[in-house]
């Protein structure tokens, strides 16, 4: 698992490059298929006492075409 403090610093150094503020973002699961993200939710959790009172939810969805396979991870 990852906080947001993590996943803001991967996404700061992401965007630094042009070519990645147009890239397609998916998710990959454990079994190697890639999903489309489609969309993202802040949620308020609902548990008292607990110290993760928000999640960021990343909602997915199968892609519509298939992209090639990577080349290299960079």
């Amino acid at each position: 698992m990852i906080n947001g403090k993590t996943f803001r610093h991967a996404l700061d150094k992401f965007f630094k490059e042009s070519v990645c503020q147009e890239a397609r973002v998916q998710v990959e699961l454990p079994n190697g298929d890639f999903y489309d993200i489609v969309a993202m939710d802040l949620l308020e959790n609902n548990l008292l006492g607990d110290n993760q009172t928000h999640r960021l939810v990343l909602r997915c969805q199968k892609p519509i075409w298939k992209m090639g396979k990577v080349i290299k991870k960079l």
